[in-house]
């Protein structure tokens, strides 16, 4: 197809469009990240195979390899084209809410993890994992009694001795 839209033959392109149109907008789409501009290098791509077609090699590449690296080339030379300018305008980000915490509570919140980790350590083994499973992995009651093999009411007692125990090593 590629040879002979070389020679001019428009129905061949119309096929080597179809054929490759879907794998050279994914390459172009993946650097650019933007549909309407990738569309267009799409364009320009298909009007340079137009124009070349006749000096392909087949000696040197695929033709859809060749096709590729022109879409890729192309892509990129867009991307440079486009520069450094931000896509949104820079006022814009005083708008972005900060939803992180201040460093001093981010502090506290490292200090009470540590001292909260440092508490179930002191733990029986059983009882710092019935906590760990009640309250990081949000298990219920039912269900870690069930994988545990115990009735409900035995590991309700370890989680509330265990917390009991947690509170006096905090404090």
């Amino acid at each position: 197809m590629l040879d002979r839209a070389g020679a001019g033959d428009t129905a061949a392109f119309k096929n080597l469009y179809d054929a490759t149109s879907a794998k050279l907008f994914g390459v172009i789409l993946r650097i650019l990240n933007e549909r309407g501009e990738a569309e267009d290098v799409l364009q320009e791509v298909y009007t340079t195979v137009w124009r070349k077609a006749a000096e392909f090699d087949a000696a040197r590449a695929s033709p859809i390899t060749w096709m590729a690296t022109i879409a890729r080339n192309r892509a990129i030379d867009r991307l440079r084209a486009r520069g450094s300018r931000p896509t949104t305008a820079l006022d814009a980000a005083a708008d972005v809410p900060d939803t992180s915490l201040p460093a001093d509570q981010l502090i506290d919140a490292s200090d009470d993890a540590r001292r909260l980790h440092a508490a179930l350590d002191t733990l029986d083994a059983r009882h710092a994992a019935a906590i760990r499973s009640t309250y990081f992995e949000g298990l219920t009651y039912e269900a870690l009694a069930v994988r545990e093999g115990v009735p409900v009411g035995t590991l309700k007692s370890w989680v509330r001795r265990g917390l009991l125990r947690m509170q006096g090593a905090m404090a």
